[in-house]
C-alpha cells in the first residue's frame, strides 16, 4: 500500500479551526437567521435584501458599485436587481452626464417602505446577536473585524 504524500502541515490542518472557514460559517449562519424574516414575510432572497440595504443606505449606486460594496458575484447582483425591478422595488435612473451609467434607486412606492419596514427587524436581530457579548467584547469585535478586513484587503491586492 502506498502512502499519499501531503503538503507540509496538511496532516495538522483542522478545518473546524481554520479562520476563513469559521468566518464563512458564521456569516452564512447569521445571514440565514436574518433572512428567515425577510424571506418569509417579504419574499426576498439574501442577495435581494443586500441590494435593498445598499440602495437604502447609499442611493444612486450602479450595479457595479453594489457588487463592490457587497463583495458578491456580479451575476448574482445582476439577477437580484432584475428581480427587484420586476417586483417594483428598484428602478434604474438616467444619469444626467453619462447615459451608460445607470444609478439604481429604491422606488418610493414599494422599495423605500420595504426598506424602512425591514431595518428595525435587522437591528433587533443584530442586537440579539450582540447581547451574547459584553460591551467591551463588542468594541473588541468591531476592532478585530476592521483589522481583519484591512489585512484581507492588503493580502488580496497582491
Amino acid at each position: 500500500m502506498t502512502r499519499k504524500i501531503t503538503p507540509k502541515g496538511a496532516d495538522q490542518f483542522l478545518l473546524e479551526r481554520f479562520l476563513p472557514y469559521r468566518l464563512s460559517l458564521l456569516s452564512n449562519t447569521v445571514s440565514e437567521g436574518i433572512a428567515i424574516a425577510y424571506r418569509t414575510e417579504y419574499g426576498l432572497s439574501v442577495t435581494e435584501w443586500r441590494v435593498i440595504a445598499i440602495l437604502g443606505r447609499f442611493p444612486g449606486q450602479t450595479a457595479s458599485e453594489v457588487v463592490h460594496r457587497t463583495a458578491m458575484d456580479k451575476v448574482a447582483i445582476s439577477r437580484a436587481v432584475k428581480k427587484l425591478q420586476d417586483k417594483g422595488l428598484v428602478e434604474r435612473q438616467e444619469h444626467e452626464e453619462d447615459r451608460r451609467r445607470q444609478p439604481l434607486a429604491l422606488t418610493s412606492a414599494l422599495g423605500e417602505p420595504l426598506y424602512r419596514a425591514i431595518i428595525p427587524q435587522a437591528l433587533d436581530y443584530e442586537q440579539d446577536l450582540l447581547d451574547a457579548l459584553s460591551k467591551t467584547e463588542q468594541q473588541q469585535l468591531d476592532s478585530i473585524i476592521e483589522k481583519l478586513q484591512s489585512a484581507a484587503n492588503t493580502l488580496n491586492s497582491g
